[in-house]
């Protein structure tokens, strides 16, 4: 058995948070998984699952559920943030409140919010003073936590502005099951990993009108020109968009039974209405959240995104899935290369 190395905290017990816990538990650390729920906590350590989220899953011995918040911190250098984003801002006030030491927080979701429209790694900025804030990284990629909870091969991405930052993360996760890449891209990144949830919503909606596979291949690469559009306008450059966290991620949640995305989209093409699937999903949708999101990018940025506008009208203006896709069918013609084109020219003028 390992030596057990340095205590880390995860701040969040879903289904994400538990799997990265196991990760780190694997790799012989301290893992101590914060939750608000106390009867979950009392079921880590006591049966060692978290059936709700990860059913059939047996968590190592080192990982143990913490109530108390500043309990799991005492000591800790590291914070793995894994919460949905609505529950961002309200969760780093309790972490503000009890920190007595600075911190580096390494956030594992996938969002943008609206209104503000800052990404996360902004939002985590805005609420924890410098004093309390070493540095902030996010980790992103093609996975869903029911497979890493398997220890089925996974890779990933982590990104800093600083990237020794990036590197520690790398070293704290990386192991023969989860592959680590770095990348000192933050705005592609995390551009890549909330936008992605559009689309698979899309993706979801196809399938559920029954649509097919050329169809869902067809809104995947708009969708994927879309999502490059608007990042490289906010910063990022647009490789980014090409590797684990905006092609890769974007396969896997478009096209897998395991994606809350997926699913609700897929709902949604058979005809239950949005309120109905948020109650039958009992998970958070981040897509439904982005989607709002990327619409006031969109606009504030001058970027065209019809598949994301469409999706915007299904969601928010109760317009029909079906009249959704046959608008997107029915757009003005135009050139398939032109967006590549308009995306690195963009590009070029910044460098």
């Amino acid at each position: 058995m390992l030596a057990k190395k340095a205590a880390i905290a995860v701040v969040g017990a879903g289904s994400w948070g538990t799997a990265l816990a196991m990760v780190l538990a694997d790799n012989a650390h301290e893992v101590r998984l914060w939750s608000h729920n106390e009867a979950q906590v009392n079921e880590i350590n006591e049966h060692h699952t978290n059936k709700k989220y990860l059913p059939g899953i047996v968590l190592p011995e080192l990982i143990v559920g913490y109530a108390s918040l500043s309990d799991s911190l005492v000591g800790v250098e590291t914070v793995i943030l894994a919460v949905p984003t609505k529950a961002i801002r309200e969760v780093l006030g309790k972490i503000r409140a009890v920190l007595a030491d600075p911190i580096t927080i390494a956030h594992v979701s996938k969002g943008i919010e609206p209104d503000t429209l800052l990404r996360i790694t902004e939002m985590i900025k805005e609420e924890t003073p410098n004093k309390l804030l070493k540095d902030v990284v996010v980790l992103s990629g093609p996975s869903h936590a029911e497979e890493v909870s398997l220890r089925y091969p996974t890779t990933v991405t982590v990104a800093s502005e600083n990237m020794e930052a990036a590197e520690k993360i790398q070293d704290l996760f990386i192991n023969h099951n989860f592959r680590v890449y770095t990348n000192s891209d933050v705005v592609g990144v995390e551009i890549g990993g909330a936008l992605k949830n559009i689309i698979a919503l899309a993706a979801g909606i196809t399938d559920g009108l029954g649509y097919g596979d050329n169809a869902k291949a067809a809104l995947m690469t708009r969708g994927l020109a879309e999502i490059a559009r608007l990042g490289t306008k906010m910063g990022a450059n647009p490789l980014t968009f090409s590797g684990l966290t905006g092609i890769g991620d974007l396969i896997v949640t478009c096209t897998s039974v395991h994606s809350r995305n997926w699913r609700a989209g897929n709902m949604l093409g058979k005809g239950k209405t949005l309120d109905e699937v948020l109650d039958s999903m009992g998970m958070v949708v981040e897509g439904v959240r982005t989607t709002k999101a990327a619409f006031q990018l969109a606009k504030k940025y001058n970027v065209k995104m019809p598949i994301t506008f469409a999706l915007y009208d299904v969601l928010f203006n109760d317009k029909n899935a079906k009249d959704a896709v046959d608008v997107l069918m029915a757009r003005g013609k135009t050139h398939e290369m032109e967006d590549l084109v308009n995306v690195l020219d963009e590009r070029n003028m910044e460098d």
